[in-house]
C-alpha cells in the first residue's frame, strides 16, 4: 500500500486548493464555514452550479457526463482540499455521490440522458428515501408499496430521515412491489419527482437547532413506469450497490472535516488551559492517533475495494468513524467546560464545537446503527450465522 501521492497529484492538489480558496475569499466568501446543512440553501445551490461551471462538481464521473475522469487519487485530493478550505457540505451530495454513480452503473442510456446532466450541472438535487419508522437501519423491512397502474408506478407509504428533502427535486425510493414479499425479495428502486400532490414533506427539528431531516409521506404518488433502476424486484441489489458508493472517496474528505474539528478542540484547550490537564492531553493524543489510523485504513480500503460491492473494510469503517467522532464531541465539551453549554446567539444556534457534540450523537445511528453494523460485520464480513429474528 502506497500512502503518498505522486508529484503530478500534488500539482493537482495545488490547483484544487487555489481554486477553492479563491472562491471562498471571493464571490462565495459568505458561505465559508457554514456547518448547518440547511444554512443559506439558495446560495449553496448557486455554489453547486459554480462547481459545475468549472467542472469540479463530479470530477470522478466520465467527461461525457460533466466530470473529469479523475483518478481515485485525484478524487481523494479534491475531497480533502474541499474540506480544508472550509467549504460547506454539498447540498447535492446524494445526487453526486449516490444517485449519479448508481445511474451510471445500473441505469439505461435513456435514464443517463434524463438524469445525469441536471445532477452534474447542480440543477437537479436528489434525496434518499430508504429509512422508514419501523425500518431504519433494517432496509429489508421496508413497507412502502408501489403498483403499476396505467403506465405509472403508484406509491403509498412513509419514509423518514430524508435529508434535505425540502430543497430537493427528486427522491430515489425503495418500495415493495411484490404483494406478500418479505425481506430483500420483492423490492424495487424508483426515481420519483418530489414536486407533486402525492408527496408531503414534514421537517424534523434536531437537538442542535437544525432541521435537515424530514418525514416524507406518499399518497398515490406517481412516477413513470420506466423510472425504475434495474428490474422489478431488483431493488435490493441496486440499494447494496448504492451503499457501496457511499463508502467511497468522500470518506477522506469527511476525515479532513474531522481534522478541522480536532484542530479547533486543540486550539481551545490551549487557549483556556485545559491542555494542562494530563487526562485531557491523553484524550487529545488518543483522538489524534485514531484519526491517523482511520486515514490509513480508508486509503487501504479505497486501494483494495471493488467499489460496486461492500467488503469487510467498508463494513468496519462506518462503526469506526462514528464511534470516534461521538467521543470527539464529548471531548470537545469537556475541553470547553460549562461555557460550552451556553449559546451566545439569540436563537438556538451553536458554535462549531457544541454543534459537533450535539450532531455527533446521531453519528452512531444514521447510515446504519452501531448495532446493525456489528450484525453486518458478523454476517456479511465474517460469514457467521444470522442473528435469530422473531416473527413480529
Amino acid at each position: 500500500m502506497k500512502l503518498g501521492f505522486r508529484p503530478e497529484d500534488e500539482l493537482f492538489r495545488q490547483e484544487c486548493a487555489d481554486w477553492l480558496n479563491d472562491q471562498m475569499a471571493g464571490e462565495f466568501r459568505d458561505i465559508k464555514g457554514i456547518t448547518k446543512l440547511t444554512g443559506s440553501p439558495e446560495r449553496r445551490k448557486e455554489w453547486e452550479q459554480q462547481l459545475a461551471a468549472h467542472r469540479w462538481s463530479c470530477i470522478g464521473w466520465p467527461t461525457q457526463w460533466g466530470g473529469r475522469d479523475a483518478t481515485l487519487a485525484q478524487q481523494v485530493i479534491f475531497a480533502e482540499e474541499y474540506a480544508r478550505a472550509g467549504v460547506p457540505g454539498r447540498v447535492n451530495h446524494i445526487g453526486i455521490e449516490l444517485a449519479g454513480p448508481t445511474i451510471l452503473t445500473f441505469g439505461t442510456d435513456e435514464q443517463k440522458q434524463r438524469f445525469l446532466p441536471g445532477i452534474a450541472a447542480g440543477k437537479t438535487v436528489f434525496c434518499q428515501g430508504f429509512s422508514e419508522p419501523n425500518a431504519g437501519s433494517d432496509l429489508a423491512s421496508v413497507r412502502t408499496k408501489a403498483r403499476l397502474e396505467d403506465g405509472e408506478w403508484v406509491v403509498n407509504g412513509q419514509k423518514i430521515w430524508t435529508s434535505l428533502a425540502h430543497i430537493s427535486d427528486w427522491i430515489f425510493v425503495i418500495t415493495r412491489t411484490e404483494e406478500g414479499s418479505r425481506g430483500p425479495k420483492g423490492l424495487t428502486f424508483l426515481m420519483m419527482p418530489i414536486d407533486q400532490p402525492g408527496i408531503e414533506i414534514r421537517g424534523i427539528r434536531q437537538i442542535n437547532g437544525d432541521a435537515e431531516f424530514n418525514e416524507t409521506f406518499f399518497t398515490d404518488a406517481r412516477c413513470p413506469a420506466d423510472s425504475l433502476i434495474g428490474a422489478v424486484g431488483d431493488g435490493w441489489r441496486i440499494a447494496m450497490g448504492l451503499l457501496a458508493f457511499e463508502r467511497g472517496v468522500s470518506t477522506l474528505g469527511q476525515q479532513m472535516g474531522f481534522r478541522n474539528e480536532l484542530d479547533e478542540i486543540i486550539a481551545a484547550a490551549r487557549a483556556n488551559g485545559a491542555a494542562n490537564d494530563p487526562l485531557i492531553r491523553q484524550r487529545l493524543a488518543k483522538a489524534e492517533i485514531g484519526l491517523r489510523l482511520m486515514r490509513y485504513g480508508a486509503l487501504r480500503m479505497l486501494s483494495q475495494t471493488d467499489h460496486s460491492k461492500i467488503d469487510g473494510a467498508a463494513l468496519t469503517y462506518k462503526i469506526q468513524w462514528a464511534s470516534w467522532r461521538r467521543n470527539l464531541g464529548e471531548l470537545a465539551m469537556d475541553v470547553l467546560g460549562q461555557g460550552g453549554e451556553i449559546s451566545e446567539h439569540a436563537e438556538y444556534e451553536w458554535d462549531t464545537l457544541p454543534n459537533l457534540f450535539l450532531f455527533s450523537r446521531a453519528d452512531t445511528i444514521y447510515g446504519g446503527t452501531n448495532q446493525i453494523q456489528r450484525n453486518l460485520i458478523a454476517e456479511r464480513g465474517l460469514g457467521l450465522p444470522r442473528e435469530p429474528r422473531g416473527n413480529a
